[in-house]
């Protein structure tokens, strides 16, 4: 039995008053019909995952569970709009999967679209551990743009909006002089650093060769990581590699007692330099509203104190920091040097990042 799972958009939402557009829904499971004395019942184990933070509307999970059983599996719901029969509102849902693309006539056209993107992705190594359904559902979030020589794809200091794949072309990052850092080419992702920090772009990245290059919006980002724990694991070792390559001189300067401001070196970049570069010592950092520190082990983080908080809580307040001073020494205690880890610095990061959302939004 299938354990497929299928995302629902509200493409269209008129006086609802639970649901907006863009709202999504989740829905895996599979339907068994059963017969006794020629009268049809059914079995089914859906679960269906609305909008966090909503209002659950029942007559909407109901129509979606009546969806499910009519086609059996997830994997045979078709590609098509979906009414919703409940209440004064009007709510239409459409699969993840059905979303429609340029040139795309009919259902069947775009299914085959998909498949061929799907194949196409399965060869990049971001997402070479993803099976074909789940492929296809990340096709479904990327859109594709095309850039002549000597385009401006991101400039430094903008905001983190989309994570970017090459499909073909080539691009230069720049530094702030105009320096080229490095060259990307086919397969190769950028934007995916400014997306979990939450700061803006920290290069210029300016296309030498016409150039076509497929975008995820950056909550669509966040979430693939959140579902597709693989991914972040690529993301981490790509970080590292180009810490690597362009910061050589940054940890060494950090290593040997580093002295700077926040709003050259936000603390997210120090952790994430200091954890891929395993390396061990404190962080120190004068603040708005008080001190702080961030003592690593091998890259681990160990200790973290903001005035009264500690641990994780601790953490979360530092990495919203945009303004204040840090220095790092390359020493711990014996007490510290035998401390547990923390947790993943990257899961922490994107904590960190979901709640600085939350407070935004508020």
């Amino acid at each position: 039995m299938s354990q497929s799972e299928i995302i629902f958009k509200i493409t269209e939402s008129k006086q609802c008053p639970c649901y907006e557009r863009d709202d999504e829904f989740r829905l895996s499971g599979n339907a068994v019909e059963l017969r006794f004395d020629n009268e049809k019942t059914f079995i089914t184990n859906a679960v269906i995952k609305p909008p966090p933070d909503k209002e659950t509307c029942r007559i909407l999970l109901s129509d979606l569970n009546r969806i499910l059983i009519e086609h059996e599996s997830v994997d045979k719901i078709p590609a098509k709009e979906h009414s919703c029969s409940g209440c004064s509102g009007v709510i239409k849902v459409v699969p993840q999967f059905s979303l429609k693309t340029a040139g795309a006539s009919s259902t069947q056209e775009h299914l085959q679209h998909a498949d061929i993107m799907a194949d196409m992705l399965s060869n990049f190594s971001i997402f070479q551990s993803l099976d074909r359904r789940n492929l296809r559902d990340v096709v479904s979030l990327l859109k594709q743009k095309k850039y002549n020589e000597g385009s401006i794809v991101l400039k430094k200091g903008d905001p983190a909006q989309n994570l970017h794949i090459i499909l073909s072309g080539e691009v230069d990052v720049l530094d702030e002089k105009g320096g080229c850092l490095s060259t990307l080419k086919k397969g190769d992702v950028f934007g995916e650093m400014s997306l979990i920090s939450g700061d803006p772009v920290g290069a210029t990245i300016k296309v030498v060769k016409g150039a076509k290059i497929i975008f995820m919006k950056g909550k669509d980002f966040r979430n693939v990581l959140n579902r597709f724990p693989s991914i972040q694991m690529y993301l981490a070792r790509l970080l590292a590699q180009r810490l690597a390559k362009s910061n050589v001189v940054r940890v060494e300067e950090i290593s040997s007692g580093m002295i700077g401001s926040l709003s050259e070196l936000p603390p997210d970049e120090l952790v994430q330099t200091l954890n891929l570069n395993q390396k061990s010592g404190k962080l120190f950092f004068t603040l708005p509203n008080g001190s702080a520190e961030l003592g690593f082990r091998l890259g681990d983080l160990v200790t973290a104190v903001y005035n009264e908080k500690t641990g994780k809580e601790a953490f979360y307040e530092i990495v919203k920091e945009k303004k204040g001073r840090f220095k790092y020494h390359n020493q711990l205690s014996a007490g510290e040097m035998k401390a547990p880890v923390l947790g993943s610095i990257t899961e922490m990061l994107l904590e960190g990042l979901r709640r600085s959302d939350e407070e935004k939004q508020q």
